[in-house]
């Protein structure tokens, strides 16, 4: 019988305790098409180790799923990536990234339950997969801003004509990022939460 060596270390690292200060945690979503950067995004800005649940690709996707510009991607998000980061040293901030193909769309109902807002991440070089997302998002009232993911080949557009071509009104934020920079990562989320505090403060005043 094998046993594990006395040096290995079993339970919660030392990292994964939330804070001692933290006093509020919100829930996030990271949502968006197939191949947009979604896991990449939960994983470069978590404070701790991100508990993925990604399968290697199959045959099955072949002509359901749109991986123009992932032809190298050799595995995909079945349920969800998750992930956490403290914002301050009182708000903690549990980040859920969704499945991107389509087949695997019916989860997300679970992963919107209790979101105060999420992130839209889209690929300029196929807008197209973005305007279902963002229709889901708006169906149930939660509130997102959009950000487009850093690719070598993908075009760049002025922030007007993507609001145009995803149909956004001019309240909802649209930033650019790079989801393998934690720094990136993180301004996106702080410029959801600021939005989120917008949205508050209006509705306070009405």
């Amino acid at each position: 019988m094998d046993f594990k060596s006395s040096e290995t270390i079993t339970g919660p690292r030392a990292e994964d305790h939330l804070p001692h200060t933290a006093q509020a945690a919100v829930k996030i979503v990271i949502v968006g098409g197939f191949g947009v950067g979604k896991t990449t995004m939960v994983g470069a800005v978590s404070e701790i180790k991100p508990l993925t649940t990604e399968e290697t690709m199959t045959q099955a996707g072949i002509g359901i799923d749109d991986n123009y510009g992932s032809e190298t991607k050799t595995a995909t998000t079945v349920a969800m990536d998750f992930g956490r980061i403290s914002i301050t040293e009182r708000l903690v901030l549990y980040l859920f990234g969704t499945p991107g193909q389509e087949r695997f769309w019916f989860l997300w109902n679970g992963l919107f339950e209790g979101a105060l807002g999420a992130v839209v991440l889209i690929d300029t070089r196929r807008l197209e997969v973005s305007f279902d997302v963002i229709g889901r998002l708006e169906e149930r009232g939660v509130p997102f801003v959009v950000a487009m993911n850093t690719f070598p080949d993908a075009p760049s557009y002025p922030i007007e004509d993507l609001r145009a071509a995803l149909d956004l009104s001019e309240d909802i934020p649209i930033v650019q990022c790079d989801a393998r920079r934690r720094a990136s990562s993180r301004d996106v989320l702080m410029t959801l939460m600021h939005f989120l505090y917008s949205l508050t403060m209006s509705q306070a005043r009405t």
